[in-house]
């Protein structure tokens, strides 16, 4: 099982949230934080807004924060909601199945039974569950990850 990339950084945004009780933060705050796209994230906030799980704040000290309480957001509807589908093979693509195997084949079931089981255990998770204890973050600097730069001219560095 894969997530996309989307839901990858629509979790970070609420795991980023939901460990900043009741302050506010900015889109390039969280952007920062896990080294990603700022243009990627609006989109992931502007979607989270819709869904009622991210309010904005505007003003002098606005910024983005949880709507609802971190035990209030169910992570298997948070992953339903942005994932395009679970197709774990082709055969799980009806109108672009072509495998000759799908009628007698049992993977298609087995894998099935497989995402079912997935998605069972994050409904009984919230994303309180995911966050760490109020005080373990206490006194430690946000973590930074800087992006990986290539040098251009590595070929031409001169041999010691």
């Amino acid at each position: 099982m894969r997530l996309t990339t989307y839901t990858d950084y629509t979790l970070r945004t609420l795991i980023y949230l939901g460990s900043q009780p009741g302050r506010t933060s900015t889109i390039r705050d969280i952007a920062d934080a896990y080294g990603i796209s700022k243009n990627h994230l609006m989109k992931v906030v502007h979607q989270l807004g819709i869904a009622g799980l991210v309010e904005t704040v505007r003003g002098r000290n606005g910024g983005l924060r949880l709507k609802l309480a971190p035990e209030d957001i169910n992570l298997g509807a948070v992953i339903r909601a942005t994932e395009p589908d679970f197709f774990m093979a082709e055969c799980f693509d009806v109108a672009h199945n072509r495998c000759m195997l799908a009628p007698v084949c049992g993977l298609q079931g087995v894998l099935h039974s497989a995402v079912d089981a997935f998605l069972a255990v994050l409904d009984q998770r919230t994303l309180a569950s995911l966050l760490p204890p109020p005080d373990a973050l206490r006194g430690r600097a946000a973590v930074r990850v800087a992006p990986i730069r290539l040098r251009r001219n590595a070929a031409k560095a001169p041999a010691k």
